[in-house]
C-alpha cells in the first residue's frame, strides 16, 4: 500500500472513495476534523426528523396507544434484528436494551451459571474498567470465585486457561491501543478448555466486519453510540448464541423479560429466546436516533469500511512517523494493520495538554490516562484529507509547544 505524500494525493483518494457519499448523511461542524467517533459518533441527519416524529406524533398525539400503534414495545427486538448483520449474528440472537454495563452483568452471571463448579474468571487487566467493575460486582454476590487478570505484564491467556476457568471476558478491540483480537482463534482456545467467552464489541461494532456466529462466540455486548452513531446514551445490545438461549438465565428478571408481561403474574417466568435478556421499560426517546443510524447500515459494505479504515490508520501512522519525529511522540497501537482496530493511540508524556491544544484547533480526539492520545478513524464520514490535516495540526502543536499554555493543564471531568 503506497502512502500518499501530498494533500492532493489524499484528495484523489477521497474522489475515488466508494464510501464518500455517506459523509453527507451526518452533521459535521464546518472546519472540524472529528477523530473521536470511537467515543461518540456524530449526528445522523435523518435522526432529527425521527426524534421529532417520536416526540410530536407518537408521544404527543398517540400517547399510550403508541406502545402498540408505533411498535414501541417491540423496539428492542426490532433493532436487535438490525444490529445482528453488523456483528455477524444469527437472527433472533440480539436485543437492544439497557447499557453495556448492565448487559455485561446479565450475560456474565448467566454464563457463570452455565459452568457450575468452575470458580475462576479471566479478564484483561487493561479492559475498559466497567467490564472489570461489573465482574467484580457479580462475583462479589457469589461465593468462592477467583479472578485472573491477563496481559499488561501479567500472565498470557494461554497461561491463565485451565479446567477451573468458567468465563473469559475480552474486548475485541482494546479501548486504549486499538489492538485487535483474532476472535475465531481466541474463542476456540477458550472453548477448548470448556470455558465460555463474553466479547465486548464496543470498539469494533461498526468499525470492521465481525462474525459472531462464524466464530462460534457464546455471548457478546456492545454500545451503539460510537461507530454505530446512535447518539449519546443510546441503548446497548446483547448477543446470546442460540445454543445457550434456553438454558441461560440472567439475574435481572424485570417484567419486559417475562414470558407474558401483561399477565401481571406474581412469579417470574422467563421469555423464550433472546427476549429473556430484556429487563425493564426501555428509554424510548433514545431509540429514535438509533433507528435512523441503523438504517444507514443496511446499505454499508463492512468490507469496504474495513479497507478504508486500514488505509486511513496506516496513513496516520506513516504521517506521524514522517512529520512528528523528535517531539516525544510514540505510536502505541500495533503497527500491523491486521492487528489494529479503527483507532490509533499516540503516547506522549504530556498527552492531556497536547490533546486539549488539538481540540482547541478543531482536531478532536481524546485522552486516556495515563499518557495516551486516541484518534478514531470512522470511514463513513472521515476523509483522507482530514487525516492529512490532523497530522499537520499535531505537528504544529508539538513544534510550537503551544500545549504548554496553562489553560490546557486543568483536566475536565470527561477526558
Amino acid at each position: 500500500m503506497t502512502t500518499p505524500t501530498t494533500r492532493e494525493a489524499c484528495a484523489d483518494l477521497d474522489a475515488a472513495d466508494p464510501l464518500a457519499p455517506l459523509r453527507e448523511e451526518f452533521v459535521l461542524p464546518e472546519g472540524t476534523i472529528y477523530l473521536d467517533g470511537n467515543s461518540l459518533g456524530p449526528l445522523p441527519r435523518a435522526a432529527r426528523e425521527r426524534v421529532r416524529r417520536m416526540v410530536d406524533e407518537e408521544w404527543g398525539q398517540g400517547l399510550i396507544r403508541s406502545w402498540n400503534d408505533a411498535g414501541w414495545f417491540d423496539k428492542p427486538a426490532v433493532l436487535g434484528e438490525r444490529v445482528a448483520p453488523v456483528i455477524g449474528a444469527e437472527p433472533s440472537s440480539v436485543v437492544v436494551c439497557d447499557s453495556t454495563s448492565i448487559n455485561l452483568f446479565k450475560v456474565f452471571t448467566a454464563a457463570l451459571a452455565l459452568r457450575p463448579g468452575r470458580k475462576v474468571v479471566v479478564a484483561e487487566r487493561g479492559s475498559f474498567p466497567t467490564d472489570l467493575y461489573m465482574m467484580e460486582g457479580a462475583t462479589g454476590l457469589l461465593d468462592g470465585y477467583q479472578r485472573r487478570l491477563i496481559g499488561d505484564g501479567g500472565p498470557s491467556l494461554d497461561e491463565a486457561l485451565d479446567d477451573e476457568v468458567a468465563v473469559v471476558v475480552l474486548s475485541h478491540v482494546d479501548y486504549r491501543t486499538g489492538a485487535l483480537h483474532d476472535m475465531a482463534a481466541v474463542t476456540e482456545r477458550i472453548q477448548r478448555h470448556g470455558a465460555l467467552v463474553v466479547w465486548d464489541l464496543c470498539h469494533s461494532a461498526g468499525a470492521l466486519p465481525i462474525h459472531l456466529a462464524r466464530c462460534n462466540a457464546d455471548f457478546a455486548v456492545g454500545c451503539t453510540y460510537k461507530y454505530l452513531n446512535g447518539g449519546p446514551g443510546s441503548p446497548a445490545f446483547v448477543y446470546v448464541a442460540p445454543r445457550h438461549q434456553d438454558a441461560a438465565r440472567q439475574p435481572l428478571s424485570g417484567w419486559h423479560g417475562h414470558a407474558d408481561p401483561f399477565a401481571f403474574a406474581s412469579d417470574y417466568q422467563p421469555a423464550t429466546g433472546i427476549d429473556r435478556f430484556r429487563c425493564g421499560t426501555p428509554q424510548l426517546l433514545s431509540y429514535a436516533p438509533l433507528e435512523e443510524a441503523l438504517e444507514l447500515w443496511r446499505h454499508v459494505d463492512l468490507d469496504a469500511v474495513r479497507a478504508k479504515s486500514v488505509r486511513m490508520t496506516s496513513l496516520f501512522v506513516d504521517l506521524v512517523d514522517r512529520q512528528c519525529t523528535g517531539f516525544g511522540v510514540e505510536v502505541a497501537s500495533p503497527r500491523d494493520p491486521d492487528a489494529r482496530g479503527s483507532q490509533v493511540a499516540l503516547r506522549h508524556e504530556s498527552s492531556y495538554p497536547v490533546m486539549q491544544a488539538l481540540i482547541d484547533r478543531n482536531a478532536i480526539g481524546d485522552f486516556r490516562a495515563p499518557d495516551l492520545m486516541r484518534f478514531g478513524f470512522t470511514p463513513l464520514y472521515l476523509r483522507y484529507v482530514d487525516v492529512w490535516d490532523a497530522v499537520v495540526v499535531l505537528r504544529d502543536v508539538l513544534s510550537s509547544e503551544v500545549w504548554r499554555s496553562e489553560r490546557y493543564a486543568t483536566r475536565d471531568a470527561v477526558t
